[in-house]
């Protein structure tokens, strides 16, 4: 990339994260109460886009080879327990991802 193309691509991905945080405060004032939908979209989004995640990492798990997904299964047993047991959800991705992680480094040497 040119150095112009560099700055604007910057430039575009700054605009991109400023609309993104500023038009809902515009759009939606402490004036008028926020519409159903956007409450509704609200709480149902994060879990749905969770659960996308989950689907997204596990895709390409085979468990007819290699590690037959054990270190994944474990992966998210550590995230889903870390969450149930403190409430935490940026120590349960932690955690969970750093375990994996481990077992990836781990298991090979066994």
């Amino acid at each position: 990339m040119t150095l112009t193309q560099e700055i604007i691509t910057i430039a575009m991905c700054v605009l991109g994260t400023m609309a993104t945080r500023f038009v809902p405060f515009i759009v939606f004032s402490d004036k008028k109460p926020v519409p159903k939908y956007v409450q509704y979209l609200g709480k149902a989004l994060p879990a749905a886009a969770y659960g996308m995640l989950v689907v997204y990492c596990l895709k390409d798990v085979s468990i007819m080879e290699g590690y037959h997904g054990i270190p994944e299964l474990l992966g998210i047993a550590v995230t889903a327990g870390l969450h149930l047991w403190k409430r935490n959800m940026l120590l349960s991705i932690a955690g969970g991802t750093i375990f994996y992680m481990l077992l990836l480094r781990v298991i090979p040497m066994l």
